[in-house]
């Protein structure tokens, strides 16, 4: 089993820091995704082509979405912050500066 996403000894960490850990994995992972979709679909001339990467980069961010709501959940003052960031107007890096205090 892989363990280089764990910097302490895996077996030694609870089930549920190891499931965080591979929520968080799935973040990172759903983020490169769409990230490649992008820089595809800014290249591609074909538009069959371009339009099947854009569905298949929404699913991506679909799944990024998934992940990072179950982090929140489990994570509370995680969500109190982003409730100061996320779906709001106005400045984002003021926004941020908000939730930090």
């Amino acid at each position: 089993m892989p363990t280089e996403q764990y910097h302490e000894p895996a077996h030694e960490l609870s089930d549920s820091t190891r499931t965080f850990v591979r929520m968080i994995t799935s973040v990172i992972e759903e983020a490169e995704a769409i990230s490649w979709y992008e820089q595809r679909i800014s290249v591609e001339k074909d538009e069959e082509a371009k339009a099947i990467m854009k569905n298949a980069q929404n699913e991506e961010f679909k799944h990024f979405g998934m992940d990072l709501e179950f982090l929140l959940r489990k994570k509370p003052a995680w969500r109190e912050m982003m409730k100061t960031i996320l779906f709001t107007e106005g400045d984002i890096v003021e926004r941020g500066e908000e939730a930090e205090d």
